[in-house]
């Protein structure tokens, strides 16, 4: 999932280790070119460095080309897991004439992809017992992989809003959905095994990163998100602005796949 926004001194001290980075690997680059060899040595594992000779150890386009962020269906979401999800987004970020609505931005299709990929599999999450309840500085506490727990936690309110109002969550009115939605961010509804409230944090983040990440992922469907706070998105670099403070970027936003009218003749 995209990472949250660190402090200023943070971006300050990763721009400044950046850079150096880059110098560093400027100058072996430069130094292994001119050279023109790189000599064999051990690696202490069994194996050994290649030699290279006038030549650079890569290829123009080795590289896999990024997915396009367009594609039909969905890869995890069943039709009616989809129509919730869509409507809760929607009372999370409704359409309003500064920016588009959670859906008009693609925000379902991005958490339809997260969930069907690594981070829905729980890969880099601890998902072994115990399962005490714990604090929300320990992190993610569940037996369950997010996938799992979206599906249990929209199937337990599925269930609730039937009992109370006697039809599913996307045909109550706004005002309905949103008191449905309050009543899981308080923890007061009963999901059968799963945290409400922990859901509802969930899906706010989830929320919240489809609406602002690169399109790349299935959200900020035409960099809507971007556009509506004035982010120039992935562009090459920002050296010109660093010092810049308050200053409008007066740029159009850029994704990783570019803009879709360069690729309009493609």
């Amino acid at each position: 999932m995209p990472d949250e926004t660190v402090d200023a001194p943070g971006r300050e001290r990763s721009r400044k280790g950046l850079v150096n980075r880059r110098t560093l690997l400027g100058v072996v680059g430069l130094g292994a070119v001119a050279t023109a060899d790189v000599i064999s040595a051990p690696l202490g594992l069994g194996s050994q460095g290649s030699r290279i000779t006038g030549t650079l150890p890569w290829q123009d386009g080795m590289a896999d080309l990024p997915t396009d962020s367009v594609q039909a269906g969905t890869s995890f979401l069943t039709a009616a897991e989809l129509a919730f999800v869509s409507a809760a987004a929607d009372r999370l970020i409704p359409p309003d004439p500064t920016g588009p609505g959670a859906s008009e931005a693609g925000v379902p299709t991005f958490i339809d992809r997260q969930l069907a990929g690594p981070w829905g599999r729980g890969d880099h999450l601890y998902l072994g017992g115990p399962w005490p309840s714990g604090t929300p500085s320990q992190g993610y506490q569940s037996r369950l992989a997010p996938s799992e727990y979206y599906r249990a936690a929209i199937a337990g309110t599925e269930a609730h809003v039937k009992g109370k109002h006697g039809k599913g969550f996307t045909t109550l009115t706004a005002q309905q959905q949103d008191a449905v939605l309050s009543e899981l961010e308080a923890g007061k509804v009963n999901l059968n095994g799963v945290d409400a409230r922990e859901f509802f944090t969930m899906l706010l983040q989830n929320v919240k990163e489809g609406y602002f990440a690169d399109p790349i992922y299935g959200g900020n469907r035409d960099m809507g998100g971007w556009k509506m706070i004035g982010f120039p998105g992935a562009r090459y670099d920002y050296t010109d602005w660093i010092s810049r403070h308050g200053e409008h970027v007066p740029y159009e936003p850029v994704g990783l796949l570019g803009r879709a009218a360069w690729r309009a003749g493609s």
